[in-house]
């Protein structure tokens, strides 16, 4: 059981929780929802005692064994396999204890028996094959098994810690955004594991789908408050719905009794013989705890202008081949077009070329071969997440307004950017200081503004809490145009897609089905491929093919030095990414330590406290500038890799 006692926790100037009570139960399994900047993710660093409460008490099991996705995952030589296996501490403990017995001629055999027993009452003697198959459900095959971490582009090493926490033993399982780097086969095989999860399972997500196939309650972050809702994402709505509505008219109500004080003491106060029960109708007043107006509507409030054009088709390709080697497209023999109607969602697995067919179709990658024709007033809106990069740092959401069209009053800007939550100064200033979540939204307007008839939208709800996901989804929905959108969100898929593309092997196609039909048919083929596999494994050499062994090896020699020579530069400049993003975590576990001392907040340091935030905001700023560039890079290898 985790119990939280009156708990406070601040971060800087800022509350985080104030006085919070909450109790979670043994083998629970709980979604912890909340807007961007809530605290969820402080939340999970209290319960790994990485921060400390400022105020109240955590209480947690002894002894307790916790496990979490590590964000980073050093450049090892160690394989795939061993990387995965490291996760189960105690297995490597018992192994290295195994490694380190000496006998002599006295020895009894008692400790070696000892330590062969513990390791059968951990199931050690069956971890190599647990841990192979966590790699094959997150999409690793056989023959990666064996390849070295460093080897694996930022995406798949994302997947390997991921493994890394799945194999932990763990009594309680923390997961932020678990989901982020996986396509949607693989979020349906990670929906099946955590289900058979035993222990106690807290899952930091804005995919509501992922969430109501896994948990059995929801957290609610919000007013430095935690809340808990039972049931799926969907039975949490209803429920706030209807306790906003009683908070609404128990406002309504205290607004009432408040105007009545107010009323009596404006006519009394100065009247000698009603003085007294004027003052204590003030006191009275003073001390009413004061009920915060319900927020029933989304911050967010926005829609699509309408396009100026609506050609048709919009984009035509002819015999068109995508990719980055002439000698190795990754997709080929493209004929389709897109009309003016379409309202389509890819399909496929990571690597598949999914965001090379989108870049192709907006003109931002030049076809290998081929022909790509616009139709006449076409007008693109394009979002990946590595266009955030393009924004500049230094300048507010309202420059960037103006900076698309200089044309318009500056109010109507502002009122614009006021439909996604930038108020006040937030337009006004610049956006280094702006979490990935913000910079997104802030993306999306950009491309709103600009009446696009072509959406191509290549994983749009990253970063984006549930609020904002919804708003978009709304938008969508309104958009009077065509629309292209790749996403592992299956909520925004079914509510604004009416038909699937597949890509796969090479080849985009029309998906007869939904997105149920598309998830039996990945798990079945996921499954067919590696039956095939074990198969191919057990051939005999008799019936080997009777193709030029020798030509087939030179031309892999080739291909394999082509891709080498191609991934060099972009490995090196992950490594100095990663390098770069190490030392500010370092500085920033600095500023963090620096924070927790509770001098640091006395008047006399209010100079000493404005610089170590200043150097705060700083450093979060370099560190999404990173992570942003880290993105970038990753996918490129990951293309590459393809």
């Amino acid at each position: 059981m985790i119990r939280l006692k009156t708990l406070t926790l601040r971060r800087g100037t800022k509350v985080l929780l104030n006085r919070v009570e909450l109790t979670l139960q043994p083998g629970s399994k709980t979604g912890v929802v909340g807007a961007n900047g809530a605290g969820k993710s402080s939340f999970f660093a209290l319960l790994r005692d990485e921060i400390h409460a400022d105020e109240g008490d955590l209480e947690m099991p002894p002894r307790v064994a916790i496990a979490h996705v590590a964000q980073e995952t050093p450049a090892l030589p160690c394989s795939a396999l061993d990387y995965v296996l490291d996760g189960d501490l105690e297995l490597r403990k018992i192994e290295a204890e195994i490694a380190a017995i000496t006998y002599d001629a006295d020895d009894d055999g008692m400790a070696h028996g000892e330590l062969f027993a513990r390791l059968e009452a951990i199931d050690g003697y069956t971890a190599q094959a647990r841990a192979a198959k966590l790699l094959a459900g997150l999409g690793f095959s056989l023959e990666e098994n064996s390849r070295p971490v460093s080897s694996f582009s930022g995406g798949w090493r994302m997947r390997l810690n991921l493994a890394q926490a799945l194999m932990c033993r763990s009594d309680l399982l923390l997961l932020d955004e678990p989901t982020n780097h996986l396509d949607l086969e693989t979020v349906v095989w990670l929906e099946e594991w955590l289900k058979t999860y035993p222990g106690m399972l807290l899952i930091i997500s804005h995919d509501r789908d992922f969430l109501d196939s896994t948990i059995k309650q929801i957290l609610h972050v919000d007013n430095a408050q935690l809340t808990v809702y039972t049931g799926t994402y969907e039975d949490f709505e209803n429920q706030c719905a209807e306790r906003l509505a009683q908070q609404s008219q128990a406002f309504d109500k205290q607004q009432r009794q408040i105007a009545h004080l107010e009323s009596f003491i404006t006519r009394f106060k100065a009247k000698a013989s009603k003085a007294k029960q004027a003052q204590s109708r003030v006191k009275a007043l003073e001390k009413m705890e004061k009920i915060a107006a319900a927020h029933v509507d989304s911050p967010f409030n926005f829609s699509f202008r309408e396009p100026d054009s609506s050609p048709n088709p919009l984009v035509h390709l002819e015999m068109a081949s995508a990719g980055y080697s002439a000698e190795h497209p990754i997709l080929s023999g493209i004929n389709l077009s897109v009309d003016n109607s379409a309202r389509l969602g890819l399909l496929g697995v990571n690597g598949a070329g999914k965001s090379t067919f989108i870049r192709s179709l907006a003109g931002e990658q030049d076809l290998l071969s081929g022909i790509r024709t616009e139709g006449k007033g076409l007008k693109i809106g394009y979002f990946a997440q590595h266009q955030l990069e393009y924004l500049r740092i230094d300048e507010s959401p309202l420059w960037h307004m103006q900076k698309i069209d200089p044309n318009t009053r500056e109010q109507e800007h502002r009122n614009f950017l006021g439909g996604f939550n930038f108020h006040g100064a937030m337009a006004l200033n610049p956006i280094a200081p702006f979490s990935g979540g913000e910079k997104a939204r802030l993306a999306l307007a950009l491309l709103i503004w600009q009446k696009p008839n072509l959406l191509l939208l290549d994983e749009p709800t990253n970063h984006l809490d549930i609020e904002m996901r919804e708003a978009l989804t709304f938008a969508l929905q309104d958009f009077d145009g065509a629309l292209i959108v790749v996403s592992h969100d299956r909520h925004i898929l079914r509510a604004t897609v009416d038909d699937f593309w597949l890509i796969e092997d090479g080849k985009v196609q029309p998906f007869d089905g939904d997105l149920d039909d598309y998830t039996r048919y990945s798990q079945e083929k996921r499954s067919s491929d590696k039956s095939a596999t074990i198969s191919a494994n057990t051939v005999s050499n008799s019936a080997a093919p009777t193709v030029n062994r020798k030509e087939q090896k030179r031309l892999e020699a080739e291909a394999r030095q082509k891709l080498a020579n191609a991934r060099k530069p972009l490995e090196k400049d992950l490594a100095r990414i990663e390098a770069e993003m190490a030392r500010i975590n370092a500085e920033q576990a600095t500023v963090t330590s620096t924070l927790a001392d509770e001098t640091l907040y006395l008047p006399e340091r209010k100079d000493a406290l404005q610089k170590i935030l200043a150097s705060e905001i700083k450093l979060k700023e370099k560190l999404a500038e990173r992570e942003l560039a880290w993105v970038s890079v990753s996918e490129e290898i990951d293309n590459l890799s393809v």
